[in-house]
């Protein structure tokens, strides 16, 4: 492939009118899934998102591409929320802010567990993904929670992603959000400044 082609392609991909059309399938497409499952008819997907089947087939030939695109545009915002509650809060608070954020993310995800497991091709890099992404963010939010001494700092960043994973309910806002608020009180326990009371 030629330079110019390269360069035609990437303008293609960053033009305003395309990326509105990417932005409103995947937000459709995330939308749709969670209420109906990763099987739920295209034309709803479409309507939802104000356009065309063509558009949609062209960005994503397959279901397992339009699938795949949901869940890494979801895992990017998730983790990318990692840095912007750690501006906006006390380092504790945006970890445990964070970690309500990401078992909401793994409760709405439910029904994507079954097309990961399916033995597409497709899925098999989308669990290598979530690590890449999620592992970086939640070892910044608990190193800058351990430098003020209000948690543990041995704190095993994977062991904390399985934990809300595993709490994560998606039928119970309310015990996932009380569970996460007891991990975190956990997380103390240990710490330096609770070794000195």
């Amino acid at each position: 492939m030629s330079d110019s082609t390269t360069e035609a392609s990437t303008a293609r991909r960053v033009r305003p009118d395309v990326q509105r059309s990417l932005d409103a399938l995947l937000a459709a497409a995330s939308e749709v899934f969670a209420t109906d499952g990763v099987d739920a008819p295209v034309r709803r997907i479409t309507a939802k998102a104000g356009v065309g089947a063509g558009t949609l087939y062209r960005h994503f030939p397959q279901r397992s591409d339009l699938i795949t695109a949901v869940f890494r545009h979801e895992v990017d915002a998730c983790a990318e929320a990692a840095s912007a509650l750690a501006e906006q809060h006390e380092p504790v608070e945006a970890l445990e802010r964070w970690l309500q954020r990401l078992a909401r993310f793994v409760a709405d995800k439910r029904g994507l567990k079954t097309a990961m497991h399916s033995g597409d091709p497709a899925f098999e890099s989308l669990p290598a993904y979530f690590m890449e992404r999620f592992v970086p963010a939640v070892t910044h939010l608990l190193e800058s929670a351990a430098a003020t001494g209000d948690i543990r700092a041995d704190v095993v960043p994977y062991d904390l992603l399985r934990a809300v994973s595993g709490i994560a309910a998606a039928d119970d806002d309310a015990y996932t959000r009380r569970t996460i608020s007891l991990l975190v009180d956990g997380l103390r326990y240990g710490g330096p400044s609770a070794a000195s009371d």
